[in-house]
C-alpha cells in the first residue's frame, strides 16, 4: 500500500508540491494548506491521524510544528537552495533590476554568498537574515525595510508568503519558492525514511554524481543502491537512497562499485554522498562531499557525515587500505580518512611505541594533545577507512566504563 504524505504550507506552495510530487508516484499526497503560518499547529494537529508522514513546504512551518511537539512521525521540509535564489536573480536581471543591492531572508549567509560568487555577482551590498526559530513575518518585513532605508537595497527576496504580502506594496519584492528538483528529492527521501522508520539504517543518503557528459548507463549503475535518480539544475545527477542501502552497496563505505565504470567511460568522475536526518541536511553534506571529491583527483568518491567525518574513496583499487607504509600511501590514507598527514604520522609513532597491542582514545588524546571526543572521532575515521578495528576494552586504571581498544594498522 502506498504511503500517505500530508503536505503542509501556504496554499500556492502546497499546490505546487502536490503537483510536482505527484509526478513521481512515490506516495499519495494530501494537501493541507493554511492561510497564515500561525495556523500550522492546527493544520498538523488535525491531519496527523490520516497521514503516515509530513512534508512541509519550507523550514518555517516545520519549525513551528516541531516546536509545538506535533512531529511524531517522519517529517521533512523542502529546502530553499542556491538554485532557487539563482533562478530569482536571473528573472530580476531580465526585468532590469539591480541585483547587487538586494535583501534576502531565510537562506544562510554562506549559501547566498556562494551562489552570488559563482554567478560572478558582487556581495558587499547584499543583506541576509538567516532563519532562526521564533523569527516572525513582522521581523522579516522590518529587516527588509531597514535594509532598503539604511543600506539602499532595491529588491527584497523573501521565503515567507505573509512577509511578501506586506512588502509587495512598499518596495519591489520577490517571493522565493522551492525548486522542482528539491521537491522531488525531499519527497523521495521522506518516503524512504518513512518506509524504514523502524530500522537503524533509515538515515537519508543523497548522492551527487558529477560527470563531464551525459551517461545513459548511469541509472543502471546506481540500481545497486536501491534508490532513485533525478536531475539537478547544474546538469549533475542526484541519487536518493538510505544509509543502510549505501553501506551495503559500498561494503561499509570502503568502495564505490560503479566508480571504475564511470572512470572508464568519462575519464573523470566525482561522486559525493551525504548522510543526514533530513533531505536538506543530506543534500548539504552531499554538496560538500562532491566538492571534496573534485579536490582529490580526476576520479574520486566521498561520503560525508555529520561531525566533519569525510570518507574518501578512490577508484584505483576500490579498497581504502594502503598497500604499504610509504609517504605516498600516507597521503592517500589521509585523504581517505579525512585526516591531516602529520596526524597520521604521529599516530603511527604511537602505535609503534605502545607496549601492549592496540590503542584507546585516551592514549590518542594524550599523544596528540587533543580532547577525548576528538580522539574518538579520529579512531572512528580510521575504522571507516578500514585500518582500525575495535578488538575489546581496557580499564587503564580509571573508573567508569572501560574504553574501547582499537587495533590500528598504519
Amino acid at each position: 500500500m502506498a504511503l500517505t504524505v500530508g503536505v503542509i504550507g501556504p496554499e500556492d506552495l502546497v499546490d505546487k508540491v502536490v503537483a510536482v510530487g505527484g509526478e513521481t508516484g512515490a506516495a499519495r499526497l494530501v494537501a493541507l494548506p493554511y492561510r497564515h503560518e500561525d495556523e500550522t499547529l492546527d493544520v498538523v494537529g488535525h491531519a496527523r491521524a490520516q497521514v503516515d508522514a509530513l512534508l512541509f513546504t519550507g523550514v518555517v512551518p516545520h519549525t513551528l510544528a516541531a516546536g509545538g511537539g506535533l512531529v511524531d512521525r517522519p517529517a521533512m521540509y523542502v529546502p530553499y537552495s542556491g538554485a532557487t535564489l539563482l533562478r530569482a536573480l536571473v528573472e530580476l536581471l531580465r526585468l532590469g533590476h539591480d541585483v547587487s543591492r538586494i535583501s534576502i531572508d531565510t537562506l544562510s549567509r554562506d549559501e547566498v554568498t556562494e551562489t552570488l560568487t559563482e554567478a560572478r555577482l558582487p556581495t558587499e551590498h547584499v543583506r541576509v537574515l538567516p532563519y532562526r526559530p521564533g523569527l516572525t513575518s513582522r521581523e522579516l518585513v522590518d529587516f527588509h525595510l531597514a535594509a532598503h532605508e539604511r543600506h539602499g537595497t532595491t529588491v527584497a527576496l523573501t521565503c515567507l508568503g505573509s512577509a511578501y504580502h506586506q512588502l509587495e506594496h512598499r518596495l519591489p519584492a520577490v517571493r522565493l519558492a522551492p525548486s522542482r528538483h528539491s521537491i522531488r528529492a525531499t519527497l523521495r527521501a521522506l518516503v524512504l525514511a518513512t518506509t524504514g522508520a523502524h530500522s537503524g539504517d533509515a538515515q537519508v543518503a543523497l548522492g551527487i554524481v558529477d560527470l563531464p557528459a551525459a551517461d545513459e548507463e548511469l541509472a543502471a549503475d546506481l540500481t545497486v543502491l536501491g534508490g532513485s535518480l533525478a536531475g539537478l539544475p547544474d546538469g549533475s545527477r542526484l541519487a536518493v537512497t538510505t544509509r543502510g542501502a549505501l553501506e551495503k552497496a559500498t561494503d561499509q563505505f570502503t568502495r564505490l562499485p560503479f566508480l571504475d565504470g564511470l572512470a572508464a567511460r568519462h575519464g573523470s568522475a566525482h561522486v559525493g554522498f551525504g548522510l543526514g536526518r533530513t533531505a536538506a541536511e543530506a543534500e548539504a553534506l552531499a554538496r560538500r562531499a562532491v566538492n571534496r571529491a573534485r579536490s582529490v583527483g580526476p576520479v574520486a568518491g566521498v561520503v560525508c557525515m555529520k561531525d566533519d567525518i569525510d570518507i574518501v574513496i578512490t577508484h584505483d583499487t576500490g579498497d581504502t587500505r594502503p598497500p604499504a607504509a610509504t609517504p605516498e600511501s600516507t597521503g592517500l590514507l589521509a585523504r581517505r580518512a579525512g585526516l591531516n598527514p602529520q596526524t597520521l604520522e604521529r599516530l603511527r609513532e604511537l602505535v609503534a611505541a605502545e607496549e601492549e597491542p592496540g590503542i584507546t582514545a585516551h592514549r590518542v588524546a594524550e599523544h596528540l594533545a587533543v580532547q577525548q571526543r576528538t580522539a574518538r572521532r579520529i579512531l572512528k575515521r580510521l575504522e571507516r577507512a578500514g585500518v582500525a578495528v575495535p578488538v575489546g576494552s581496557r580499564q587503564e586504571g580509571r573508573t567508569g566504563r572501560p574504553p574501547i581498544v582499537y587495533r590500528v594498522r598504519l
